[in-house]
């Protein structure tokens, strides 16, 4: 058996939903990506800057590097029923355990698959927390295509999966890329609140709710505010209107951390939080920014009840205390 149907036939033994080929040669090119931090788009995501130069060049990771195996991993699930009350929602990538771990771990086990079948071949692992373009090498190796929405979609199937690479120093055959099939659809761009897709495809993303809701320190501009809706961390708006999602199973096991009390949120301390998350990707947000999103969609409810809780939160000083006092104006306005 040849290296790369050895390493398909591993990767799907691992759980992997898709596993193909991109060559490293030609560079990729880097004309998108340096437009978008030109125009300022990354907001305070400042190491997709500082990583700039090792996304272009896999080499700087990896000498000798020559392939890259792209591997995606699943996660769709069913939405669980709407509890309603005082409830925020959390993107649906988000409702288990952090995928940075789990997901790692089986491309770690595959590293191992490979070093035992051909120890002289030298390999660099990434699952989005490197700087690897995943999403480049993607679309060249064909897992999927790169949507208006800016997400990877495997068409007829998903968009619901995380993308992990494996680069190696064996050269491969390359898959073919796939076609554009978002066609004349614009179901993306029309379903997003706050208008950070382009009609042309692309994404600002210092106006993504998910930018906004886990990596945005500042306070979330109050124009957007109303538009965040019941999202308290990240947003599957884009995705939930792609006709390219499949009809999700409900497997009967209920994902946690689906959708979040939100005074409770907000009465909790930042190290009750950080606890409480620990394994978790809410971690990234849990804190400060956690609380001062629960604000926000609280004073989108617009319910009465939650004024106590908003008005304790009030007192504090800094943005969580300035989302509460924004959150009660919405309430008791007139």
């Amino acid at each position: 058996m040849d290296l790369k149907r050895y390493l398909q036939t591993e990767a799907a033994r691992l759980g992997f939903l898709s596993a193909r080929v991109a060559a490293t040669a030609p560079a990729l090119p880097m004309g998108h990506y340096d437009n978008f931090l030109a125009a300022g788009w990354a907001g305070e995501m400042d190491w997709l800057t500082t990583g700039r130069d090792a996304r272009a060049e896999i080499d700087t990771l990896l000498p000798g590097a020559r392939s890259v195996l792209v591997l995606a991993f699943d996660y769709t699930r069913a939405l669980p029923p709407d509890p309603g009350g005082l409830t925020g929602r959390v993107a649906s990538y988000a409702w288990g355990r952090d995928y940075h771990n789990y997901v790692l771990r089986r491309v770690r086990k595959l590293q191992a698959a490979l070093r035992l079948h051909a120890p002289a071949v030298g390999s660099y692992s990434s699952v989005d927390s490197r700087p690897v373009f995943e999403r480049a090498w993607a679309a060249r190796a064909g897992v999927g295509f790169v949507g208006r929405n800016a997400c990877q979609i495997l068409p007829g199937e998903s968009s619901r999966f995380f993308l992990a690479t494996l680069s190696l120093t064996a050269e491969l055959e390359p898959d073919a890329p796939l076609d554009d099939h978002c066609g004349r659809c614009r179901r993306c761009v029309d379903a997003c609140p706050t208008g950070a897709i382009l009609p042309n495809g692309g994404l600002v993303a210092t106006r993504c709710i998910s930018y906004l809701t886990i990596e945005a320190d500042a306070p979330c501009p109050e124009a957007l505010r109303p538009l965040l809706g019941r999202w308290v961390f990240g947003c599957d708006d884009c995705q939930d209107v792609c006709p390219h999602q499949r009809e999700r199973d409900d497997d009967g096991e209920l994902p946690s951390n689906v959708w979040l009390d939100l005074p409770q949120l907000l009465s909790q301390s930042d190290e009750a939080q950080m606890a409480r998350f620990l394994g978790s990707p809410l971690r990234r947000a849990a804190g400060q920014r956690l609380r001062r999103n629960a604000a926000y969609v609280l004073g989108n409810l617009g319910d009465r009840a939650a004024i106590p809780a908003l008005e304790a939160a009030s007192r504090e000083v800094g943005v969580v205390g300035d989302a509460a006092e924004w959150a009660l104006s919405r309430i008791r306005e007139p």
